[in-house]
């Protein structure tokens, strides 16, 4: 992973060449990551798989919308994020860019994450909106689940007040 050292702009963001992996910009810091491994991407489909039907059903969470894989967020002029999965606030704002958090974010941990990078994006997304941020952390088979000013820590299994009919147990 690779961080650049002059802060740059969403806009300036934009025209930076399009190369493999993922480039996200986290408070003007340009952040390179690889791109994702197999596994990686069989988990975030499953999770988005698994959360389509809680997002469909009769006991739909009205402020919800859909979910989506590797979607990006424009939260300010600084910051361009494109968390594993996420699923829309109902009545997210979209322009060209959807603006804002997604209600509900969720980064799976890799090797090219760093704990500092992790902190700041899960603080980013809920001071702009976001509700829930999950951190998956497939070796040990944990997940933490962050609220403003709140966080559980599952193994094996989640939970989520966003989703209470949701369950996924991994044996």
């Amino acid at each position: 992973m690779g961080v650049s050292a002059s802060l740059l702009t969403f806009e300036e963001s934009e025209q930076m060449p399009d190369e493999p992996g993922k480039l996200e910009l986290l408070d003007g810091k340009l952040i390179r990551l690889p791109p994702p491994k197999f596994g990686h991407m069989e988990i975030a489909d499953h999770l988005c798989d698994l959360l389509k039907p809680a997002l469909a059903g009769p006991n739909r969470p009205p402020h919800l919308g859909r979910a989506y894989v590797e979607m990006g967020y424009k939260m300010g002029g600084t910051v361009w994020l494109r968390p594993d999965v996420s699923v829309l606030h109902a009545h997210q704002s979209r322009g060209g860019y959807l603006d804002g958090a997604p209600a509900l974010t969720v980064e799976i941990i890799s090797e090219p994450n760093t704990a500092q990078e992790i902190d700041r994006k899960v603080k980013k997304y809920l001071s702009t909106g976001g509700i829930d941020v999950w951190v998956v952390y497939p070796k040990t088979r944990c997940v933490g689940v962050f609220r403003q000013g709140h966080a559980v820590e599952f193994r094996g299994e989640l939970r989520s007040e966003l989703f209470p009919d949701l369950t996924n147990r991994s044996g």
